[in-house]
């Protein structure tokens, strides 16, 4: 049974900070398939929030409960303080994964009808929709019908559908798919802008990469269960750096008397120098003087655990696993095209 929750607000340092977005003990499946379960969340107001995890993960479910396409097996929610996103359509944005424009319209018309649907205001709405083509290099084609534009190009119309009206919670489900490097900067700006208009912005990405660059909160799901939900310095702070980069001053040094240091767990050679795994609890700091004493070496610098490392040691025990489902997670995260229940 689908059952909801009335809002109310989170207390921050004593602050009371109104929830955009809440997930209580939320649990999907399709047939014997568990997609999402025991899910909890809460979206405060004016956050940047990433989901992240591999194809298959549940990312894609869990939004699309969240934007009452789905419905929850059982659990509570709420989305702006109303039980179902439906009641509150017209202030929340939404780019879902399967991309879709009315394809015989016209751009400039149909981003007019789209702010016209949420109800956004009709005065200076046609300047508004220039403005905006402009913004994105696409004011030439106001007047061309929607499928005489490239995938490129159809993706960031459909993207300017989603924030015309200004919404106050934006949902953006995997909106880097696809896009070349150009492109993903301007997609990477157009968000921090909306973050910076004060909307609430969750977006879904199997490219941990991409979280990194652009999120406050980061929430990991792995096989339809959260792992991980905490801010992104949080998680940088959690999970020490147990490694350091060496670079050598001779290409063919012997690397015995690091590998002899009691600070050091393993020493792995690659082709600039060396990788050392530190004891855990140990002070990179005097790892490093300990190693600069031991042997010369050119640099030495710590080595930061990137998301995709912290998720594979969540999940696998180790950040620097390499057997077969540590191998099958690293293609999942890197991977577009590997299915499943998202």
């Amino acid at each position: 049974m689908h059952t909801h929750a009335a809002q109310a607000p989170v207390a921050r340092g004593g602050i009371e900070v109104e929830q955009a977005i809440l997930l209580e003990g939320i649990r999907k499946t399709f047939g014997e398939k568990v997609a999402v379960d025991d899910f909890d969340l809460v979206v405060p107001q004016g956050k940047l929030y990433g989901f992240i995890g591999p194809n298959g993960a549940g990312k894609t479910t869990t939004i699309r409960m969240i934007m009452s396409i789905l419905f929850a097996d059982r659990g509570r929610l709420s989305v702006l303080g109303r039980p179902s996103a439906l009641e509150a359509k017209d202030r929340i944005g939404y780019l879902p994964e399967e991309r879709g424009l009315y394809k015989k319209m016209k751009v400039a018309a149909f981003l007019e009808f789209i702010a016209q649907l949420k109800n956004a205001p009709r005065r200076g709405l046609r300047r508004r929709v220039m403005s905006w083509l402009d913004r994105v290099g696409l004011a030439d084609v106001a007047k061309k019908k929607c499928e005489e534009l490239s995938k490129g190009m159809q993706q960031k119309i459909q993207l300017l559908s989603s924030i015309i009206h200004e919404p106050e919670l934006l949902i953006l489900d995997e909106p880097f798919s696809g896009l070349d490097p150009v492109n993903m900067h301007l997609l990477r700006e157009l968000v921090l802008e909306q973050h910076q208009r004060g909307a609430t912005i969750v977006f879904s990405t199997h490219v941990m990469q991409q979280a990194e660059q652009l999120c406050e909160n980061i929430v990991m799901i792995n096989n339809g269960r959260k792992v991980l939900d905490a801010p992104l310095e949080e998680i940088r702070r959690r999970f020490d750096p147990r490694a350091l980069i060496l670079e050598l001053l001779e290409a063919d040094a012997d690397l015995a008397p690091v590998r002899n240091l009691s600070c050091v767990e393993e020493v792995k050679n690659t082709p600039q120098g060396a990788t050392v795994g530190l004891v855990e609890g140990t002070d990179p700091s005097a790892a490093i003087a300990a190693i600069a004493a031991a042997l010369p070496v050119a640099r030495v610098e710590v080595h930061r655990p990137s998301l995709e490392e912290i998720f594979i040691e969540i999940v696998t025990g180790d950040r620097h696993a390499s057997d077969v489902r540590a191998q099958n997670l690293r293609a999942a995260l890197r991977d577009p095209s590997q299915g499943g229940v998202r």
